[in-house]
């Protein structure tokens, strides 16, 4: 805190305890020192903005009143359709309110805290016409492929398929699709949320959207089947077969396989031999691993060598396809598919502080993201100690510079935030001369 709060009494948000101890876990106590000291309101407003809060003449200045925000208070109270003009005017009211959660919608065609004067008109003028293309993924969605924790738990054993999602979604989003400003959240307890902020992105319709997320489809998630993964033709889409040699296949026989102990007992390898099609390879590789039920080695790693060597040394694609096929089940991210589907759809905002967990929903790197913990991204809780302990904070410091919050806000400010400000005025800056010059073209005739 600075000086001058020091000398003005303002200590609110100093905890009482032994060496400024704070309890772990979310304390809704803690959210007003958070939201008024640490949480990066005026840069959530720049990057939601997309360069029109500028003096540009090219800029739509009614484009940041049109964007939907949705407040979860405490008790569950929910106040959506909120817009706000202004940074300060987004500051102010999250401030004021402390939410739970702050969800970010679409930008509208008017207005969203207006729709109701807009609607007595009778024309259906209320309609979403543009929004970041998104992508959610739970790690629950995974509980038939892992052991190590169920629900929404999650550890460094089952968090690489995380890891998997991010790096097979985002190589294609910016190969395949051509996107570079790509924003990857930790959601704070179980998942990971993917904003793809292009221009191009953020003005796709439905039915574009629906498109590309069933170019992802590939997890059937039908638990009477035996098969969780539908690969069809005779040779992987290049899409698929770039991701099973990138990635997945090393994931799989380098962390899961063994991580996971995905052939440790008869129960678990069955659900495997359900996969193969051929009773004869199922019947043989049974019979062997439950007559030598130990190992030196690895078991995991043993049976996997095993059934690849059998169904490799058989004739016909259909055999090589079921190693493909097993690895997908395990590993190919498992999209929720309707939230990238419409446009309307709320996403938690990055920065928020997960209500069960305390942690903060934080920028991930997608280079790095094999470094991620999830059980030690900051804390509310741990902020707050961190700002205790802090001391005095020198004018035109920033009160992040000296917690743990300091490389998650630089990070989405210089390698996310700056690049995609920079794209954006660009964008406004050529859309803004090409009308200038189609207007003198159409007088000077």
């Amino acid at each position: 805190m600075t000086r001058e709060e020091v000398e003005n009494g303002k200590d609110y948000m100093l905890i009482d305890g032994e060496d400024n101890a704070v309890p772990d876990g979310f304390n809704a106590d803690y959210l007003k020192a958070y939201y008024g000291k640490l949480f990066p309101c005026a840069d959530m407003f720049k990057w939601l903005s997309y360069g029109n809060d500028g003096k540009h003449p090219g800029c739509d200045h009614s484009y940041s009143g049109r964007r939907e925000f949705s407040f979860t208070l405490d008790n569950d109270i929910y106040l959506r359709f909120q817009s706000f003009n202004t940074a300060s005017e987004l500051e102010n009211a999250i401030k004021e309110k402390c939410p739970f959660k702050i969800d970010i919608g679409p930008a509208y065609s008017v207005d969203p805290s207006k729709r109701h004067a807009y609607s007595q008109g009778g024309d259906n003028i209320f309609t979403p016409v543009e929004r970041e293309l998104v992508f959610d993924i739970d790690i629950s969605d995974y509980d038939d492929v892992r052991y190590c924790c169920s629900g929404a738990d999650v550890c460094l054993e089952c968090w690489p398929l995380m890891t998997v999602a991010i790096k097979v979604i985002d190589t294609s989003l910016r190969d395949d699709f051509g996107f570079s400003h790509i924003l990857w959240v930790y959601s704070g307890r179980r998942g990971v949320h993917c904003w793809v902020c292009d221009g191009k992105a953020r003005r796709l319709n439905n039915e574009q959207r629906a498109a590309i997320a069933d170019y992802f489809r590939v997890y059937k998630g039908n638990e009477n089947s035996n098969k969780k993964v539908s690969l069809v033709g005779p040779a992987l889409h290049p899409f698929l077969a770039r991701s099973y040699t990138d990635v997945l296949q090393g994931y799989f026989e380098k962390r899961l396989l063994s991580s996971q102990n995905l052939f440790l007992n008869e129960e678990r390898f069955e659900k495997i031999l359900e996969m193969i099609p051929d009773e004869s390879i199922t019947s043989e590789l049974r019979g062997k691993w439950l007559s030598n039920k130990r190992s030196k080695e690895d078991i995991n790693v043993v049976r996997w060598e095993q059934l690849k060597h059998l169904l490799s040394s058989k004739k016909g694609q259909g055999h090589r396809r079921c190693i493909e096929e097993i690895v997908f089940s395990f590993t190919y991210p498992r999209l929720d598919m309707e939230v990238s589907k419409h446009m309307n759809h709320l996403l938690k905002a990055p920065f928020c502080v997960h209500p069960k967990t305390g942690r903060i929903c934080i920028p991930i790197d997608p280079n790095k993201c094999d470094e991620l913990d999830p059980s030690a991204v900051p804390t509310l809780s741990k902020l707050i100690g961190d700002l205790n302990a802090g001391g005095f904070i020198a004018e035109g410091d920033n009160e992040w510079d000296g917690t743990s919050f300091v490389q998650c806000v630089k990070y989405f400010k210089e390698h996310f935030l700056d690049p995609l400000h920079k794209s954006c005025k660009e964008e406004i800056e050529t859309s803004y001369n090409a009308k200038v010059k189609q207007s003198r073209n159409s007088i000077s005739w």
